[in-house]
C-alpha cells in the first residue's frame, strides 16, 4: 500500500525549529518582566537617606504606644527583619566580592570563620599585605575585630595594590585607613545623627519595665524618666497596676534608622490616681533641670529612695523581732532589698561623716547634709571609688553596693534618716522643695514648656481616639 503522506510538511517542522530557537535567544538577550520587577525594587531601596527619612516621617507618625495596634516603630523594624532574613535565606551569590562600583573598589561582608587574611585574599591581596596594614600603624589591629555582618570596603590602586581600607563599626562610627608614602594613616568619622522628637505612652499592667518595654522605651530611657520623676514616685513600692506615663524624647536617626535616644523633654506619670509632670529646662546660665509644669524644682534636698527598683524588706519599726539576734529591738530605718552589688545612691548634698566599718552595720557610709540633716547608708559590700571619710558628695552619687556585711542575713540596704538627731520614717518624711525657676526666666521657661505638654495631650488623645475605632 502507498505510504502516509506525514503530518507536518518538513517546510514546517524546519520554521517552528527556527522560531523556537529565536525566541530561546529573546529570552537570553532580554530578561523577563519579573527579573525587571526585582531591578526596580532594588533601585527604590537604594535611594537617598534624606528621601528615605522624608518618606518615613510621612508614612509613620512618631507615636510608640504598648496597645494592641502596636508600635509604627516595631513595624518598620519588623519589615526591615523580614528583609534581612529573606536575604540571609537567600543562597550565597557567587564570587563572595560584591560587583564593583569603580574599577578600584571591592565591597566584602564578613562571613562566619572569616579573618582579615581571608577577607583579603577574596579581593585578591596577598597575606603579607595583612602583616604590612598591621605593622604599619598600631590602630590598624581595630580592622581585625571582626563582627559577622559587617562590611569591609576596599579600595585598590591602578596596580592592584591596597590604597585604603574603611568600615562601618557602629550605627555612627567608621574606620578608615588610607596609604601613605610612610605607611598607612588611620582616621576615625562619628557621624551625627539627625535628632528629632518622639512620644511614648504606657499603662502599668505587671511591672514598670515591662510596660516601657512594650512602649518601645529602652532600660535607659525607663531608668531615667524613673530618676526624674524619683523625688515625688517611690519606684520601689508605689507603682500600682493602672499607672500610666506619657514621655516626649529625643530620638537620634542614621540613614532613616533610629540609632539612639538622647533627652527626656517633658514627663507625666499618673500614680494612684495622682498625676506629676516634668519639663526639661536650660536656664540662660546653661544649667539644667526639671521642674513641674508652672516651674516648681522637682529636684528636692533628698531622694526618696536610695536604691533603685529595689524591694523593701523591712520597714521603720518602734519595735521589731531582730532576724538573728532574736529579740525586740527598734528598727530605726528602712531595709531595701537587692542583688548583691547594686549601687547604692547618696540621698542628697552632703559631707561624708563616716565611711568604713560600723559594728553590726557592717560596711557604712553616714552623711551630714546641712546642719540638720544626716542619713546612714548600712550593711555595704564595698564602698565606690573616692568615697572616703571628710569628702563631699553630690545629690544621686553613687557611694557603695549593696552587701550583706555586719548582722545581715542577706543582701539588702540599711537606711538610716534623721532630722536635728532624732531618728525620722525616711518614707513618711517631707523633704524641703529646692528653688523654683527664676522670676526673670518664667516667661521664657513656659514657652518651652507648654508646647511639650501640649504635645503630650494632642498625642494622648489621637493615640486614644484611634484605639476606639
Amino acid at each position: 500500500p502507498p505510504k502516509a503522506p506525514p503530518l507536518y510538511p518538513k517546510s514546517h517542522l524546519l520554521a517552528a525549529s527556527g522560531i523556537a530557537a529565536l525566541l530561546s535567544l529573546a529570552l537570553l538577550v532580554f530578561p523577563s518582566s519579573e527579573v525587571e520587577a526585582k531591578k526596580t525594587t532594588l533601585n527604590l531601596e537604594l535611594e537617598s537617606p534624606a528621601e528615605q527619612l522624608k518618606d518615613e516621617s510621612r508614612a509613620a507618625p512618631l507615636v510608640q504606644t504598648n496597645g494592641e495596634q502596636g508600635s509604627p516603630f516595631a513595624q518598620i523594624e519588623d519589615a526591615t527583619a523580614e528583609t534581612q532574613n529573606a536575604e540571609q535565606q537567600a543562597p550565597a551569590a557567587e564570587p563572595v566580592v560584591e560587583a564593583a562600583k569603580e574599577p578600584g573598589h571591592r565591597e566584602v561582608t564578613v562571613a562566619r570563620g572569616d579573618t582579615l587574611s581571608t577577607l583579603f585574599a577574596k579581593v585578591g591581596l596577598p597575606t603579607n599585605a595583612v602583616h604590612d596594614l598591621l605593622a604599619s600603624n598600631k590602630q590598624a589591629k581595630q580592622f581585625s575585630q571582626l563582627k559577622h555582618g559587617q562590611v569591609l570596603q576596599f579600595e585598590l590602586d591602578k596596580d592592584g595594590q591596597l590604597a585604603s581600607l574603611h568600615s562601618k563599626v557602629g550605627n555612627l562610627e567608621t574606620i578608615r585607613l588610607t596609604k601613605t608614602a610612610k605607611g598607612y594613616t588611620f582616621n576615625r568619622e562619628i557621624s551625627k545623627p539627625v535628632v528629632r522628637t518622639a512620644y511614648a505612652h504606657g499603662v502599668i499592667k505587671s511591672s514598670l519595665s515591662a510596660s516601657a518595654q512594650r512602649a518601645g522605651l529602652s532600660h535607659s530611657m525607663t531608668m531615667d524618666m524613673a530618676r526624674v520623676l524619683g523625688y515625688d514616685i517611690d519606684f520601689a513600692q508605689d507603682i500600682r497596676q493602672g499607672d500610666e506615663f506619657d514621655v516626649v524624647y529625643e530620638q537620634k536617626v542614621m540613614d532613616g534608622k533610629v540609632v539612639g535616644t538622647g533627652n527626656i523633654l517633658s514627663a507625666r506619670f499618673t500614680n494612684r490616681g495622682k498625676t506629676y509632670t516634668a519639663v526639661r529646662y536650660t536656664n540662660k546660665q546653661g544649667n539644667t533641670n526639671y521642674y513641674t509644669a508652672d516651674g516648681n524644682s522637682l529636684r528636692k534636698a533628698f531622694i526618696r529612695t536610695p536604691v533603685d527598683f529595689a524591694r523593701i524588706s523591712s520597714r521603720f519599726s518602734a519595735g521589731r523581732k531582730h532576724p538573728i539576734l532574736n529579740k525586740i529591738r527598734a528598727h530605726k530605718g528602712v531595709d531595701y532589698a537587692a542583688p548583691r552589688g547594686t549601687p547604692i545612691k547618696a540621698a542628697g548634698d552632703g559631707r561624708i561623716e563616716l565611711a568604713g566599718r560600723r559594728g553590726g552595720y557592717g560596711n557604712t557610709v553616714i552623711i551630714q547634709h546641712g546642719n540638720r540633716y544626716k542619713t546612714l547608708y548600712g550593711h555595704m559590700q564595698g564602698f565606690a571609688k573616692g568615697i572616703k571619710t571628710g569628702s563631699s558628695v553630690k545629690q544621686g552619687q553613687i557611694i557603695g553596693y549593696i552587701g550583706t556585711t555586719g548582722l545581715s542575713t542577706g543582701p539588702h540596704l540599711h537606711y538610716e534618716f534623721q532630722v536635728n538627731g532624732v531618728h525620722v520614717d525616711p518614707l513618711s518624711q517631707k523633704v524641703p522643695m529646692a528653688d523654683p525657676i527664676a522670676k526673670s526666666e518664667r516667661q521664657r521657661f513656659m514657652q518651652q514648656s507648654q508646647p511639650l505638654i501640649a504635645r503630650m495631650d494632642q498625642e494622648k488623645a489621637t493615640m486614644l481616639a484611634a484605639n476606639k475605632r
